[in-house]
């Protein structure tokens, strides 16, 4: 029997007549014109997978091959040339599974695509909008940038390098250190140049580095108590590595290649330590030529001085300076009349303590335009700015935000100024002396004895009003039974007060119980201490009863056998 041709190598699959007894039936061949079709073309079509066996050229086996099964509707094609050089189905041939399976035609996918979404060219609209775009975000990305590095600069020169930018957004506290009576006390001092080196700006120096000023700050965290005391810089200090030996000396004598800002303000704070007998915590170095950027950012400040003060020092022009500060008189002030405030101390009462009185009603000027105005962020950007380049600290910055955060417990209002030398109330705790013809200021007690000082300070230093708080304590007894006005003193001795009077209550008409009346305001924390003891609120002096002596800050009416 003639062999069937092949096609590209192919053994037909009519080559061989099964050997199995099944039988197969052809489909009779239907003989089609040879002519091109015009409209039709010609494929092969599949309706189920085939498979093919793969033919080995090794000698058959004698065993039974499986019977090839014929694909159906299989039409196979008249013109074999004409028909293999159209377009035909492809097909993909699976090894594992021995099938094959209809590929996706490249070309319909690529026309498909491009049939789905045509490109249209960016317009001129478009592409300015895109580079725009392009050019903001790089703004904000490399604004970011510089705002990161130029927060950690100042955080890191403020703190001494203990924190960085990132640390203000984490909410994490570090408690403030305290000293054995649970006060934190703070150094704060300010050098006289025009930057934290004094050799570069306006006002350069060889004394820049000298402390013009020197403030102690003691705060209690937990009842909002601030008091504050100022040093005279011509104080005779310990020895230090100059003949002269003033206080103002320490710091510089420490840090005189201005590279070193922890030893000089640590020994500052060990030898004010010494002469008030407290421990300082923390300490705060501001350059007091900053203070007309500081005061100029916040657009001014408010002070009223205890006294009259005409200007003997106007910093180095009269451009925005007032003549003269009233007493009690609000006055406002520029950054360069702040600076004048701070350096005047010839035409004043007490001169240089004076000065120091000046300082803190700067600071207190400072403080409350803060709380009252809505800063912008140009504002607050400025002031960081400015004192990042003129304030050195040794707060990490947790404990600064802890400072923040319990600020809100503070009484500014309250803040207490404390003199060292007050004519009108008779404190003299220092005087002026001479020293091998150099002027000092000295201990009242006499040079090197500050024994008096140190209980002044504990005193005013503490957390109890009733130790800093001028107060008379007058006890009536309006009841019958002897004794109680002197048994209430002892009770009230035993809590800590002290100057009290007792006496019998003039015949009349009083309240049951204890009645307490505050005739006086410069004592309220003592008030507030009596009326947390008697679980009352005092009365005023229009309601104490006809007779009763008004010469006393509190008078307590008992009209009761019992005590409370």
């Amino acid at each position: 029997m003639e062999k069937n041709k092949s096609i590209d190598g192919l053994s037909s699959r009519r080559a061989k007549k099964p050997t199995n007894s099944t039988a197969v039936t052809k489909k009779p061949v239907v003989k089609k014109s040879t002519a091109r079709p015009t409209t039709q073309k010609k494929t092969i079509k599949v309706t189920k997978p085939v498979k093919i066996p793969v033919q080995e050229k090794s000698v058959q086996s004698k065993e039974e091959k499986p019977t090839p099964v014929a694909p159906e509707k299989f039409e196979p094609a008249t013109n074999i040339t004409e028909d293999f050089l159209k377009p035909t189905q492809v097909f993909d041939f699976d090894e594992q599974s021995g099938e094959l399976k209809a590929a996706q035609d490249p070309t319909e996918s690529k026309s498909t695509k491009k049939s789905k979404k045509q490109k249209k060219p960016m317009s001129k609209k478009r592409k300015i909008i895109t580079w725009v775009a392009l050019i903001i975000v790089l703004l904000l990305i490399g604004g970011a940038i510089w705002l990161i590095l130029w927060g950690n600069d100042i955080i890191a020169k403020i703190t001494g390098g203990q924190g960085t930018v990132f640390d203000l957004f984490v909410e994490s506290y570090e408690p403030l250190k305290t000293d054995k009576n649970g006060r934190t006390n703070i150094l704060a001092f300010g050098t006289s140049g025009y930057n934290m080196e004094g050799d570069e700006g306006e006002g350069t120096h060889d004394g820049a580095q000298l402390t013009d000023s020197i403030m102690a700050i003691s705060l209690d965290q937990t009842t909002g108590d601030v008091a504050m005391l100022s040093l005279p810089r011509d104080l005779k200090a310990s020895p230090t590595c100059t003949a002269t030996g003033k206080i103002n000396e320490v710091y510089w004598c420490n840090n005189m290649d201005g590279e070193n800002e922890q030893a000089g303000a640590e020994a500052l704070m060990t030898e004010v330590g010494n002469i008030l007998g407290i421990d300082f915590q923390y300490y705060a170095h501001i350059n007091w030529g900053s203070l007309i950027e500081i005061v100029d950012a916040i657009n001014g400040i408010t002070v009223v001085t205890d006294e009259t003060i005409e200007y003997d020092y106007l910093g180095y022009n009269n451009e925005n300076i007032v003549d003269t500060i009233y007493a009690n008189t609000p006055t406002e002030l520029s950054g360069r009349a702040s600076l004048g405030l701070a350096r005047a101390r010839h035409q004043t009462k007490m001169g240089d303590f004076s000065r120091g009185a000046s300082q803190q009603k700067i600071l207190i000027g400072i403080k409350d335009k803060i709380l009252e105005t809505s800063l912008s962020l140009t504002d607050l950007l400025n002031i960081a700015s400015t004192l990042g380049d003129n304030l050195r600290t040794n707060f990490s910055i947790d404990e600064i935000k802890t400072l923040a955060h319990i600020a809100s417990n503070f009484d500014f209002n309250s803040m207490r100024q404390i003199p060292l030398v007050d004519y009108d109330r008779g404190i003299y705790y220092v005087t002026t002396g001479t020293i091998n013809g150099i002027s000092y200021v000295l201990p009242s007690t006499g040079q090197g004895n500050y024994q008096a000082i140190q209980k002044y300070v504990a005193k005013m230093f503490s957390s109890d009003p009733r130790s800093y708080e001028d107060y008379t304590i007058l006890v009536l007894n309006a009841t019958e039974t002897p004794g109680l006005a002197s048994t209430e003193k002892s009770t009230l001795e035993e809590a800590g007060y002290d100057n009290i009077y007792v006496d019998d209550a003039p015949m009349g008409e009083y309240p049951e119980g204890y009645t307490v009346y505050s005739l006086t305001d410069t004592a309220p924390g003592t008030k507030k201490l009596l009326e947390e003891k008697y679980q009352t609120t005092t009365k005023s002096a229009t309601e104490l009863p006809a007779g009763i002596p008004t010469d006393y800050n509190f008078v307590i009416i008992i009209n009761s056998d019992s005590s409370n």
